[in-house]
């Protein structure tokens, strides 16, 4: 379906932001190998057209594709990516969560001691259990087509992490993942976290008009 909106943009096709729940998958990014899935099982495994390495997506997780015409725009690739973390980033902190970019690794980063350094290092072999400094909350990966973002960002909110442990993360053997119940000391409410998510990153390429919104 995004291929497909994004083929058919026109140069005043509005841009829009899809909130979307996956079921348990394992996706592989056009950079990904496929011995960073150590042990599927029963999860199902697919190549998808975005960039990055390996992720897991399920329910709990709040996935947000950005579909922005990023020439008309004026909006550079990277600044695209940084606009994205800088919303997923202001939303954690709405939570209490502080968290951070990562130099050279995009995404999001739960906080941790070396962080003002401009390095999160998560690689520490946990995934999701104990102590949560540094481990990644979000993930990213896009692709774009004639000046056109599609795929997104993904947000764990209140998900089983086991399955990341049966994967090398972004290619990361290791990488510590975490989701926003870990981090809280309430429940994490997943139609309100996930909703005021995509409505944030609406506003961040907001311009003329606000992007749509599609759940």
């Amino acid at each position: 379906m995004m291929r497909s909106f994004t083929a058919a943009r026109g140069p005043d096709t509005p841009d829009e932001v899809w909130l979307v729940e996956h079921p348990p998958v394992f996706t592989l990014g056009r950079a990904a190998r496929l011995e960073h899935v150590r042990a599927p099982g029963t999860i199902a495994v697919a190549r998808t057209e975005r960039g990055g390495q390996v992720t897991y997506h399920g329910p709990g997780q709040a996935v947000c594709y950005v579909l922005v015409d990023l020439r008309r725009a004026g909006i550079r690739v990277r600044d695209f990516v940084a606009r994205i973390e800088d919303a997923t980033i202001s939303l954690l902190g709405e939570y209490g969560i502080d968290a951070v970019r990562r130099s050279g690794a995009p995404g999001v980063y739960v906080r941790s001691s070396d962080a003002a350094a401009g390095e999160s290092d998560a690689r520490d072999g946990r995934s999701g259990a104990g102590d949560v400094a540094g481990a990644k909350i979000a993930s990213i990966g896009i692709r774009i087509t004639d000046g056109c973002s599609w795929h997104g960002v993904a947000l764990n909110v209140a998900m089983d992490l086991e399955p990341f442990g049966r994967i090398d993360p972004c290619g990361y053997p290791g990488l510590a993942v975490t989701d926003m119940r870990s981090c809280l000391s309430a429940p994490a409410d997943y139609d309100e976290i996930s909703g005021r998510f995509a409505s944030l990153l609406a506003t961040a390429f907001a311009s003329d008009s606000s992007p749509v919104l599609r759940r």
